[in-house]
């Protein structure tokens, strides 16, 4: 990248992201290419957005043949593409119903107002700690996060957190005044953190007995991306609220907030809307998405390779001590919490032209385009390997 493009960049852009210098030309399969033909392998995916990868001809088709029709209708009509989407990832994820909105945290808002809606205004919304639902003023209310929360105090009221995996914190802060609970089942952003399975039944269990709901966010581990279509489905367990976004859209702008029968009136007309929440275009390729992963054998791709690609980084943890305390994750969802700031060791990657993301300032978050193949892993794995040895 240019010192003339970073200088336009910081020109005209609100100072809200460290960019990285580089500038890619166009995607193809897991890569990215700069203007100079350097080819990147991308190990995260656009952050969980991009599962199929860049420039999938599935995609593309779908979303010129939907261009050629029509790019937008207003919501006083619908489009054969967006109840065919939303019918299909109801049936997917064993949901009532859909509202399609443009983005994670926009679904995320959507689900506090429909809880409002139904529990009313003073019962106790809870996330958990280190949670990260988003950057809007309901989402940041959820998410455990000070640095994303400092100076935009206050934040709506009622809302608490609850100690990530800690049952006697759990059963000690819900009562019959909880309205519902936020969930991350595998934490992202906090730094892949899974939830124990004895937390989640406990957290089911009290469910059952008190009556509030449990809201899924599967922002980033939804679709496939952890070996089964949502992260809560390896815990045998259904969710009233599941939220999802990121990789449904095939790279384009869309999200959902599904629900189970029992909320299926808890909005009516004019009590919520999105003027661009599930455009057409973006359902069009949302569907491709959807078919190519779950209409194919990808999600066996996603756990053989998933499989093999954390055991051969605990090979490299058990020659590395020093370095990796731990290798964690399911699927293509996978963290590797170093023993040291891991900004370093996603710089040095770069160098050797392999795109990682540093997350909770230790864990190295490895999110693969689910087409990932052993070849790529591989390169992944002896460029990594290279790296800890220049530590």
């Amino acid at each position: 990248m240019s010192d003339d493009f970073l200088t336009r960049e910081k020109q005209f852009f609100l100072n809200t992201y460290d960019r990285i210098p580089l500038n890619f030309s166009y995607g193809e399969g897991v890569h990215l290419i700069t203007e100079n033909g350097t080819k990147y392998l991308d190990f995260f995916s656009g952050l969980a957005v991009n599962a199929l990868g860049y420039n999938h001809p599935a995609i593309n088709n779908a979303i010129k043949k939907q261009i050629e029709r029509f790019i937008h209708l207003s919501n006083y009509f619908v489009a054969d593409v967006q109840i065919m989407f939303a019918q299909k990832i109801a049936g997917i994820s064993g949901m009532s119903k859909v509202f399609l909105t443009n983005s994670g945290t926009e679904a995320v808002e959507a689900a506090v107002k429909l809880i409002r809606k139904i529990k009313g205004p003073d019962k106790t919304i809870f996330s958990l700690s280190h949670s990260f639902h988003g950057r809007t003023y309901g989402a940041l209310s959820l998410t455990d996060r000070g640095k994303y929360k400092a100076g935009f105090q206050p934040l709506p009221p009622n809302t608490d957190i609850i100690i990530f995996n800690d049952i006697n914190d759990l059963q000690k802060k819900i009562t019959s005044n909880t309205a519902a609970v936020f969930i991350e089942f595998i934490q992202g952003e906090g730094g892949i953190n899974e939830a124990s399975k004895d937390f989640i039944n406990k957290l089911f269990e009290l469910k059952d007995h008190i009556g509030f709901a449990i809201a899924a966010d599967e922002i980033q581990t939804g679709i496939g991306r952890t070996g089964e279509p949502f992260a809560f489905n390896h815990y045998n367990v259904e969710p009233d609220i599941l939220l999802v976004a990121k990789s449904v859209g095939g790279g384009l702008p869309l999200g959902a907030i599904l629900t189970k029968r029992e909320y299926d009136n808890a909005f009516t007309p004019g009590s919520h809307g999105s003027t661009f929440g599930g455009n057409p275009v973006s359902c069009a390729a949302g569907l491709a998405v959807l078919n190519e992963i779950f209409e194919t054998d990808l999600l066996s791709n996603v756990n053989r390779n998933g499989k093999y690609f954390i055991n051969q980084l605990k090979e490299i943890q058990k020659m590395f001590p020093e370095y990796i305390k731990d290798v964690r994750g399911k699927g293509f969802m996978i963290g590797v919490e170093l023993s040291r700031d891991c900004s370093t060791v996603v710089t040095e990657l770069r160098k050797r032209n392999v795109l990682a993301n540093c997350t909770n300032e230790c864990v190295l978050r490895i999110l693969p385009p689910l087409i990932a193949t052993k070849t790529d892993i591989d390169f992944f794995l002896y460029n990594f390997h290279e790296t800890l040895k220049t530590l």
